[in-house]
């Protein structure tokens, strides 16, 4: 019997090492012959390269096997590099995670995806991969939020979080953001393993670079370790004259490598002696060395052999206080014939090499897909490790608050003349006030706590930091209580939006991964949303639940200038999948669409993440009493949680002009008050102008797109335009529309599309400039006069 016993720490015994190394040939095979199927056997109509990395997937074979059937632990998170997919799947399929058939359907439709998805495979994924940096981060960022869950609850049912990494991504900026982070300080749950392979990091010397980036870890707090060498490697350097071969294979350039390793062992000799310091010392070290076992020799690198790597394993995680890295050698291409080769990254073995790798490992003709034999030792080690990896997410309980214990109200009165960014920090401290609720909600922000109205919040519930941090500045009166600790939930940050969006994402997904629920928000400067999209985008991707504010907004921000103000945010909120976009002009819609995303969180299953763009414009409340007169707050709340409502109707509104000219005013946000003076300006030009408040313009768009697509699929035609239909009534779907918001003019452009009409968009269509609202308004042609002209002339028009 193998003795698999999770605290095991030293040498591997004898025949569990043999089982492993024969289930890194199987995971060889299988990852390289469902690249090769998929492109050269699934039938492929439009001929179009398929891909798969075959070189990429097979360089982390032995990483993945040693991770996989000896090392992880149930409650372990994994995040696998994008371009081992085909190897992470081969593993899967050995533990009896993923059926057979998928193994012919990678890069197919609804098949194995191109990089690890969390939310299109069909095996257990922890972390989606493929955005490079940001899934080898995300781990880290999960740990840091598994050990506040720890701290604020007690348990969680992660253990390590760990990621395998390839060496480009360290070219990455964002990997040196989570590497700096303070809040990654401290985690020794945290492992990230660097395939280090080298064609794409140290192109000139090895360990040259390698060197600056492990001194950068060591700098940050980090434990570095190095799986360099194979053991047999390292045995010849322990003979005599070993060090003067080690000196040379150190001291040689990649490329040199690279090529020493693909060449005949007679030449590879005459190479590796004459260039050497010491060629005398170099001869006399490899002298006993076979022509046909130096090529052999020279490739043992660490990242290969599978001791080397669980021993280092094995010493990170004897260090409990320190985040881990192992950079593990390997060859790009191993075990292939396209093994080093300077251009193997998009390289595919050809059918003749194929039969002759399979025939190399002992795949029998008919076999190519077969698991290991059920009484074989390579099939219990599989089964001893799928039981062992097993079982953990079943003990997560069901989440405390569910969608339907939030309400659909806070019943609170909003001050007269109010900001949506002040109503945010207002309604923050009301929240404890539901069930359970309060003591999961976290907040994060960049170094804008203050800025974005988080004072109040903060001062009632502390800054977090996982040691408690003295105040020395605990005298005299202060507005804001800083006094980190354990028990704070607001989570500050420094100036790094790549990092906020990477917790944000952390949290969002804290349920699934560390089995506590918690409901994150974050504020941050609504135009450095582009600054973090990229990670913004993987959280999405990665399916976490969480709410964005992004404020202040738009030119709205007006002394700041253009540095500050932000113009395309709108279309990110209307464009990006899984995300629900909402810009209230009150405080009431503010409170109605915090309150759905926070029920948009506690829907594990359905919920999206949330993005409020918000302002510093106070705004009188009272312009939004109409409405609620007219509609009912029930209607009313019902229409700002789909996208929007008719603020002004010139039916209720200005019904003697009953039958003069229609025209729809749809604005936005700030530029609310603005419309309302529009409106009522075109109403004394005998124009029966309305105004639509959009509250949510991605949600009309979708309902625009799902009802056209759905005309599409019944091979129909009809009015149908979701939301908008309610909103814009049958006998006016021909009215010119003006539409304006305080970002780029085009984002609701589309309206023209729901039913003909003609549309003048207005918005800003450049960088911004510093001055008084009024005078960036009037400039960008976005105030009440300039809707008027646009109106008045598209009924020209018309």
């Amino acid at each position: 019997m193998l003795t698999m016993e999770p605290g095991r720490t030293g040498t591997l015994a004898a025949d569990e090492l043999a089982a492993l190394e024969s289930i890194q040939r199987r995971v060889l095979w299988l990852a390289t012959n469902m690249i090769h199927h998929a492109n050269s056997v699934r039938p492929n109509l439009d001929g179009s390269k398929i891909g798969g990395h075959q070189a990429s997937s097979s360089s982390v074979i032995s990483i993945l096997t040693a991770l996989y059937f000896s090392e992880l632990q149930a409650g372990d998170r994994m995040a696998v590099k994008p371009h081992a997919s085909p190897a992470f799947h081969a593993v899967q399929y050995l533990l009896g995670n993923l059926p057979r058939k998928y193994l012919t359907e990678l890069r197919s439709l609804k098949g194995i995806q191109a990089y690890p998805s969390k939310s299109k495979d069909h095996d257990p994924i922890d972390f989606s991969t493929g955005s490079v940096g940001l899934g080898a981060v995300a781990p880290a960022f999960s740990a840091a939020v598994a050990r506040y869950a720890r701290l604020h609850f007690g348990d969680v049912t992660s253990k390590r979080y760990i990621a395998l990494l390839g060496d480009a991504e360290l070219d990455e900026g964002n990997v040196w953001e989570a590497v700096f982070e303070d809040h990654i300080q401290g985690l020794g749950n945290v492992l990230w393993i660097v395939d280090l392979n080298r064609q794409s990091l140290d192109r000139v010397i090895p360990g040259i670079r390698a060197a600056q980036l492990k001194s950068l870890f060591q700098a940050s707090g980090w434990q570095v370790l190095e799986c360099k060498y194979g053991r047999k490697l390292k045995a010849a350097f322990e003979r005599p004259h070993g060090e003067a071969l080690r000196q040379r294979i150190d001291e040689m350039s990649n490329p040199e490598y690279q090529s020493l390793i693909r060449c005949s062992g007679e030449e590879a000799r005459g190479r590796l002696i004459l260039p050497a310091s010491d060629p005398q010392g170099v001869a006399k070290a490899i002298e006993d060395i076979s022509d046909e076992e130096l090529p052999a020799l020279l490739a043992d690198l660490g990242g290969h052999d599978i001791v080397e790597l669980t021993n280092a394993f094995a010493e990170a995680k004897a260090n409990p206080h320190a985040p881990a890295v192992v950079f593990a050698y390997t060859i790009k291409g191993w075990g292939l014939p396209i093994a080093g080769h300077p251009m193997n990254h998009s390289a595919l073995i050809t059918e003749e090499q194929l039969k002759d790798l399979g025939a190399s490992l002992g795949i029998a003709e008919g076999a190519e897909w077969d698991r290991f034999p059920e009484d074989s030792i390579e099939a219990r080690v599989c089964r001893t490790a799928a039981e062992r990896l097993r079982g953990i997410d079943e003990q997560i309980p069901a989440p405390l608050v569910t969608p339907e214990q939030i309400p659909t109200s806070l019943g609170i009165r909003h001050m007269p003349r109010s900001a949506t960014q002040e109503a945010l920090g207002r309604l923050l401290t009301e929240l404890e006030r539901i069930p359970g609720l309060g003591e999961r909600i976290v907040t994060v922000a960049p170094d804008v706590a203050v800025s974005t109205n988080l004072g109040g919040w903060i001062n009632k519930v502390g800054v977090y930091a996982p040691d408690a941090i003295p105040d020395f500045e605990a005298e005299g009166p202060r507005l804001l209580r800083w006094e980190p600790g354990p028990t704070g939930q607001h989570v500050e940050f420094g100036i790094s939006e790549m990092n906020l969006f990477m917790m944000l994402g952390a949290l969002g997904t804290s349920y699934e991964l560390c089995g506590q629920q918690l409901f994150p928000i974050g504020t941050v400067y609504d135009p450095f949303v582009c600054r973090g999209l990229d990670a913004l985008i993987y959280d999405l991707y990665n399916q976490s639940k969480m709410i964005l504010v992004g404020t202040p907004s738009g030119i709205t921000l007006s002394p700041e200038g253009g540095a500050h103000q932000s113009t395309i945010t709108p279309s990110i909120g209307i464009e990006l999948p899984n995300l629900l976009f909402y810009e209230p002009s009150f405080g009431r819609e503010v409170e109605w669409t915090l309150l759905e995303a926070l029920r948009q969180v506690a829907d594990r299953q359905h919920g999206k993440t949330t993005y409020l763009r918000l302002t510093t414009k106070l705004v009188d409340q009272s312009l939004m009493d109409p409405a609620i007169q007219r509609l009912g707050e029930e209607t009313l709340r019902r229409q700002v949680l789909a996208g929007g409502y008719r603020l002004i109707d010139h039916r209720y509104d200005a019904p003697n002009l009953v039958g003069s000219p229609v025209v729809q005013i749809v604005a936005a946000g700030a530029m609310i008050p603005e419309a309302i003076d529009a409106a009522r300006m075109l109403h004394q030009e005998g124009v029966a102008a309305n105004l639509i408040n959009v509250t949510s313009p991605g949600l009309l768009y979708r309902g625009l797109a799902e009802a056209r697509r759905g005309h599409l699929r019944q091979g129909t035609t009809g009015a149908d335009a979701g939301h908008l239909g309610e909103l814009i009534l049958p006998e006016e779907r021909h009215a010119p529309i003006i539409t304006v918001q305080d970002g780029a003019s085009h984002a609701l452009s589309f309206l023209g599309s729901a039913f003909g009409a003609r549309v003048v968009p207005l918005g800003v269509d450049e960088f911004g400039q510093s001055g008084t609202r009024a005078d960036l308004y009037q400039y960008y042609a976005i105030d009440a006069e300039s809707m008027v002209s646009a109106a008045l002339l598209a009924l020209d028009l018309s």
